[in-house]
């Protein structure tokens, strides 16, 4: 990442040094906090020491009147950036460019850039050497090799690698990552729609991004914000837990009362309430499965448009043939569990355990490759909370298909 290194401020980098670990290891509002108290040049100074979307989360907290602040105490170059990269939304590349520094014109000769350069890499780490026209169209790109081996009359034209490969700034993250996977640059150049440079990623960055999207992820299906790290404040992890909690308990009460609609059922035959449990974890896992897949393809932009239908219609599949399968050892296990309590209707137990297994399979397989396509679909981020939702949908699948079914075929 580039960042500030002068040398007639080593007690500013040396602060800051020792304040990185801290900031990177904290949430958006915590960094906030460690940041605020610290005059503009420092603070400018951090954030460009950060991940980019972690900057502008970052600045965007920031009061208006002190965030205008940081902008003036910022580099002409890197306050362009930043008003850039505000405009692109979460989890795209435009929110991960830092600014393309060593950027020349095709006409310049090697030692021309190469005393260009000198001044530069004072200031930042520079890996490639941009080329662009009078437009700031990108036309190539020179690696420092070229730099170093070629005649110093040589112009950039002539060493550069044309038309080379680039990202977008509007390409999601997930996207971004595809593309470069099998690449291994350091640096990728962005360019926008007419081809101008606008901005470069680093590998590094795309890669971090990823990585703490994923990470998030389980906690995510929980009810636990991304926000949260090791070092939240109590009070704040519990204002971002006790919520979800809340709505657990709620869907705990719709669950409840599907069983004690069939309480009557329950009462008549006790050994039904054995085998609730199975019931609902058997299908409860069916469903966690689906979604865990879901939301993989999600994360990894595998999910295009139009295969929504092939996920459901495979999830409901592998639904049943899972609860056939588990069905018949349940199903077996009821029989004889009933015979033993010397049961006159074992055997029709057996077979509602079996039926019931298979449709609370199919139905959660289902549930599980829709609670995300329904929560991307509103709006909101596909893996909140899912495992919540994704909970209730199964355990009122499995007990009300389950007492459902006793309740028809066994009669008093």
């Amino acid at each position: 990442m580039s960042a500030p290194t002068d040398p007639a401020t080593p007690r500013k980098s040396s602060d800051l040094q020792e304040l990185l670990p801290s900031v990177i290891a904290c949430a958006p509002k915590d960094a906030l906090t460690l940041l605020e108290g610290h005059p503009d040049d420092f603070v400018v100074g951090m954030l460009e020491l950060l991940n980019p979307a972690v900057t502008q989360d970052v600045l965007a907290l920031f009061p208006s009147t002190r965030r205008q602040k940081l902008l003036a105490a910022a580099t002409p170059a890197v306050r362009k950036q930043w008003m850039r990269n505000e405009g692109y939304a979460e989890e795209t590349v435009g929110r991960m460019m830092e600014p393309p520094l060593a950027v020349f014109r095709p006409e310049l000769t090697i030692a021309e850039a190469t005393e260009e350069l000198r001044e530069l890499v004072a200031r930042a780490f520079i890996t490639y050497v941009f080329v662009v026209d009078e437009t700031e169209r990108l036309l190539g790109v020179v690696a420092m090799r070229e730099m170093l081996l070629g005649k110093p009359e040589q112009r950039l034209d002539a060493i550069m690698i044309p038309k080379p490969f680039h990202l977008t700034p509007a390409m999601p993250l997930a996207d971004a990552m595809k593309e470069t996977i099998l690449r291994h640059y350091p640096v990728y150049p962005v360019c926008d729609a007419e081809g101008r440079l606008v901005g470069l990623a680093r590998g590094q960055t795309l890669f971090e991004a990823q990585a703490v999207e994923l990470s998030a992820m389980p906690g995510s299906m929980v009810g636990v914000e991304k926000e949260e790290r090791l070092s939240t404040p109590w009070p704040r992890s519990l204002k971002f837990r006790h919520p979800w909690l809340q709505l657990n308990l709620l869907t705990a009460f719709i669950a409840a009362a599907v069983v004690g609609i069939f309480e009557h059922t329950i009462d008549r035959i006790v050994v039904l309430a054995v085998f609730l449990p199975v019931l609902a974890g058997q299908s409860g896992n069916t469903g966690c499965q689906a979604l865990a897949v879901a939301l993989r393809g999600m994360t990894l932009g595998e999910l295009k448009a139009g295969k929504a239908k092939q996920l459901v219609a495979k999830e409901a599949l592998l639904g049943f043939f899972n609860g056939a399968f588990v069905g018949v050892t349940a199903g077996l296990g009821m029989f004889f569990y009933a015979s033993m309590q010397g049961n006159a209707n074992a055997l029709m137990l057996g077979i509602i355990v079996l039926i019931a297994m298979t449709v609370s399979c199919v139905l959660s397989g289902v549930s599980g490759a829709l609670v995300p396509l329904a929560l991307k679909r509103m709006g909101a981020d596909p893996a909140t909370a899912s495992s919540i939702f994704l909970t209730t949908a199964t355990d009122v699948a499995s007990m009300g298909t389950f007492l459902g079914l006793a309740t028809l075929l066994i009669r008093p």
